[in-house]
């Protein structure tokens, strides 16, 4: 399951710790992903997809799907995709937020997702997400700085936490405090406005909290990378820069970056919706493909679901499964479950193994211990809907679903060197 390959490129890893450290948010991942997909044609959903170039692609709010089609394409050709999602565990800000107690003005917050509760205390918070303006317009907007902190009660007023545990409640422990006063109706949506250089006024928004302390690379010999979201835009990342070097032959190359995956995937923009599906016939469509030929292009395609997976813990080896605990920078894992918590087949792992060991990279399986509960991703939810092979996969990674995670510096270059592979 190994093999030779070249040490860490710093460049390539200093491209990965840009495109998270400027991702606080789903819209920011896909402003991300457009800046490193240099040549690719943006297409408006609402137009006619007459002429589709070559290489292409189009956003959908927090998502996108991005392609590159050989010149030997047919109306029938399959497809390589690769899919991620751009979301990650966080605090979302409620619609009408402003709130306090005793003197300290608080914002109110939902859970989105997963999150470790206990990861968001003591940090500095910022503001990231998308401002809708009472003129229509859509504005990406992050905060300059930390504005928000969710504090921990101090261990005096708290003696039994070392030894009994923090239990936090969702509602009352997990709202943060931004400023010292009374709570002001409205006074969050005029700061908002007023940082973002809204003139019209603000009509709605979808705004996350994020840790604003940048990506890190750690360890005495620089092996391990720290940075907030590498669940999942790690993949994110590496299944762009594969297909944005890539050059296909018999297949078409295509990514898709799914939103709300952290939270069940069902939205117009996530892998339940029917963005894909319809891209997919537009796509074949527009070469003068029939519906037969849409069902042929499915039946010669495959799918790579990238997303990360547990390493082995160190101060937790009782949850791991023994022989399937994938080690840092050993190469991305291969994820198996029987009970198609991951799509993965026998035929779908021997095409990622055989994509690994052509790019020269190790990688290793994983499966959970079967007193454990199994995630899942977006792998099963593509091969429902489309009927196309997958194949789950995902760089190994400690603190998953923390406000702050950690993997190798080696495996997201593992990662997008198979992901190439698999394109060309």
């Amino acid at each position: 399951m190994t093999a030779d390959h070249p040490p860490t490129d710093d460049s390539v890893l200093d491209d990965l710790r840009g495109y998270l450290d400027r991702s606080p948010s789903p819209w920011h991942a896909v402003t991300s992903t457009l800046e490193r997909l240099d040549g690719f044609a943006v297409l408006d959903e609402q137009q006619p997809w007459d002429d589709i170039p070559a290489r292409g692609c189009v956003v959908r709010d927090g998502a996108l799907i991005a392609w590159s089609i050989p010149d030997s394409a047919t109306p029938s050709t399959g497809f390589r995709l690769a899919g991620a999602h751009t979301d990650s565990p966080c605090l979302r800000v409620k619609p009408r937020p402003d709130a306090g107690l005793s003197g300290w003005k608080q914002l109110g917050v939902e859970v989105y997702g997963g999150i470790l509760n206990n990861t968001w205390l003591d940090r500095d918070l910022g503001v990231a997400g998308r401002i809708v303006t009472n003129g229509g317009e859509h504005v990406d907007f992050v905060s300059d700085g930390p504005i928000a902190r969710v504090p921990q009660l101090a261990v005096h007023l708290d003696r039994g936490v070392n030894d009994q545990g923090l239990v936090l409640d969702r509602q009352m422990h997990l709202t943060p405090v931004w400023g010292i006063g009374p709570a002001q109706a409205g006074e969050f949506a005029e700061w908002l406005a007023d940082a973002a250089g809204v003139d019209d006024g603000i009509a709605w928004w979808d705004l996350c909290l994020h840790d604003v302390q940048p990506s890190a690379v750690l360890g005495v010999d620089a092996s391990m990378l720290t940075s907030a979201r590498l669940d999942n835009q790690l993949s994110c990342w590496a299944a762009t820069r594969a297909l944005s070097s890539a050059e296909p032959d018999e297949h078409i190359a295509l990514i898709v970056l799914n939103d709300h995956e952290e939270v069940g995937s069902s939205s117009t923009t996530g892998a339940q919706g029917p963005f894909l599906e319809t891209v997919l016939e537009r796509l074949v469509e527009s070469r003068g493909g029939s519906r037969s030929d849409l069902h042929r292009a499915r039946a010669a395609s495959a799918c790579i679901s990238a997303d990360n997976a547990h390493a082995v813990h160190p101060n937790y080896l009782d949850r791991h499964e023994p022989e399937h605990s994938p080690i840092i920078n050993s190469g991305p894992a291969i994820k198996v479950n029987s009970n198609q918590r991951y799509a993965t087949s026998a035929t779908t792992a021997a095409l990622f193994q055989n994509a690994c060991e052509t790019a020269g990279v190790p990688w290793q399986v994983f499966v959970s211990r079967n007193n454990m509960p199994c995630g899942s991703t977006i792998g099963p939810i593509t091969a429902t809907r489309l009927g196309i092979e997958t194949v789950d996969v995902g760089v190994p990674q400690l603190s998953m679903h923390s406000a702050r995670e950690l993997c190798g510096t080696e495996d997201p270059l593992h990662l997008a060197a198979a992901l190439g592979v698999f394109f060309g």
